[in-house]
């Protein structure tokens, strides 16, 4: 602790500095990307605040700082018992932008969004003091500052809530052969007995007639002669893949055991099946040898580093949008008219209360739970129509009662954007919390579509990157350079085999 003092009484005092002047600044996370080359100098670091301070197993609470990401606090806390009751799919995700962001997985339809799993955070607000918010202190701040991007102030510390962890995951595939009877299906294993019953639920569509409802249940028991399936190893299948194969001619439930870390995180090979649109760039045959081959490419942290550096992100879909149930097949097929993008991930959402700058459901279609559903796939290569498909995107999610995850590109005007949110509840907060002289959220993340159209058009990088295979190689080279491989190779979540005749997780 006398450390973490230390780094955040430096930032408190640089923020403050850059209050006094008037002066804009951007917060370093450690990554060595900038989207605002103007304030190269203007920069607060924080990348120091990199480790889990504490477990208490006695009060099942985690001490952590906010660049700790989920694979390195699951290892963190599973010696101990002891999980997250929220451990986002892709161990990259960190705590801090847990909160800050909207940040949901297959237990949130029982516990809700990351944040509300928080007993208490410390934040340096934008005029330098350092202030707690929980519950109890500074209420309306801990609630607002909550999917709000770092608008209010900068995340130093949380106190995070932790639950009794089991040896393994009894998984089951429940098959569906329509969009209807998945959004059905997905919900009914949220309610009632089924709900309580389990501890994760989510669900892929594969095409409109073929899906998987897969729900979880934590426990030590392993039955005789089981083995467990395991999805971390590069001789391991892609998760999802071995969910169409085991539910593509079955119509009865399949059941197998995973042990838990490799359950948290078994979409982080493959990015769901995003690194499958690598293998399509770079007509590279897609196969269990070519993904052996080439495993140290195709965990989130390199993919992602790829995306971006390749410039394929420009023209890629990554789109999170929550939807009221009664909508949801109706929006799925019109993405599937005019998007043809699948699989597509469902996720239910149990929702935090309103004001809030997570999505939610309003008026008539006002519920507790909503689904989240997941677009990730290829869009138009031409910038125009590529920004004309992602905002008739947005329309068509407005009226139909949904709202994007704010972790991806808006392109909503100023005011389409804030008539989803409560303006008056956050600048308000903005303006008790000293917070004028940060950017709003909608600064944060909007496109401006002129710009960015002029800046494709005479940007010699972007349109070099726009040549096949310029960008991919590019992207590669760049996620090579960053070394993110090695992180998962020496990762120690990872299902270990400790012998011939019986295995067991590493802690246990």
């Amino acid at each position: 602790m006398d450390r973490h003092q230390r780094i955040v009484a430096q930032v408190a005092s640089k923020v403050k500095d850059y209050f006094i002047r008037k002066e804009p600044f951007r917060i370093s996370h450690g990554s060595t990307n900038s989207t605002r080359p103007n304030l190269k100098k203007r920069v607060v670091d924080i990348s120091g605040l990199r480790n889990v301070i504490q477990i208490d197993k006695k009060t099942r609470t985690a001490l952590v700082e906010p660049n700790v990401p989920m694979d390195r606090l699951v290892e963190a806390t599973l010696p101990h018992g002891l999980v997250p009751p929220v451990v986002m799919e892709f161990p990259g995700i960190t705590v801090g932008g847990g909160y800050a962001g909207t940040a949901g997985e297959s237990s949130s339809f029982k516990f809700g969004f990351f944040d509300r799993t928080i007993n208490e955070v410390e934040m340096v607000m934008a005029d330098g003091e350092i202030v707690k918010a929980s519950e109890k202190e500074n209420a309306d701040l801990f609630r607002g500052a909550a999917g709000a991007v770092g608008t209010l102030g900068v995340t130093t510390l949380v106190n995070l809530r932790l639950i009794e962890a089991k040896k393994y995951v009894k998984t089951t595939y429940y098959p569906t052969r329509s969009i209807a009877q998945a959004v059905k299906e997905v919900r009914e294993h949220t309610e009632g007995k089924q709900g309580e019953k389990n501890d994760y639920v989510d669900g892929i569509l594969f095409s409109k007639d073929h899906g998987a409802i897969v729900t979880g249940e934590m426990t030590d028991y392993l039955p005789p002669n089981i083995k467990p399936q395991t999805f971390s190893h590069a001789l391991d299948p892609w998760f999802y893949l071995h969910v169409e194969e085991a539910t593509r001619a079955s119509d009865e439930p399949v059941v197998e055991y995973i042990p838990l870390a490799e359950y948290m995180f078994r979409y982080d090979r493959g990015g769901f099946w995003v690194g499958r649109s690598a293998f399509t760039y770079m007509k590279f045959p897609f196969n269990k040898f070519t993904r052996w081959f080439l495993d140290d490419f195709l965990h989130t942290r390199m993919l992602y580093r790829a995306l971006h550096a390749s410039g394929i992100a420009t023209r890629y879909i990554v789109q999170d949008m929550a939807l009221p149930y009664p909508n949801a097949e109706k929006f799925i097929s019109y993405t599937d008219k005019e998007f043809d993008i699948w699989p597509i991930w469902l996720c239910p959402l149990k929702q935090s209360e309103q004001p809030t700058m997570h999505p939610h459901t309003k008026g008539e279609l006002k519920d507790t739970q909503m689904l989240n559903i997941g677009l990730w796939g290829f869009g138009p290569q031409e910038p125009q129509q590529y920004l004309s498909k992602n905002r008739a995107l947005e329309k068509t999610l407005g009226e139909m009662g949904g709202m994007k995850w704010l972790y991806a590109h808006t392109y909503y005007s100023k005011d389409e954007f804030w008539s989803q949110f409560d303006c008056q509840w956050h600048e308000g907060l903005r303006t008790k919390y000293n917070a004028g002289g940060l950017p709003d959220v909608h600064d944060k993340v909007h496109v401006d579509i002129q710009k960015y159209t002029d800046m494709a058009q005479k940007d010699w990088g972007m349109r070099l990157k726009n040549i096949w295979p310029l960008g991919g190689l590019w992207g590669i080279h760049k996620s090579i350079q960053s070394k993110d491989y090695m992180i998962h190779r020496n990762s120690t979540w990872k299902w270990k085999r400790l012998g011939a005749s019986r295995r067991w997780w590493w802690w246990w």
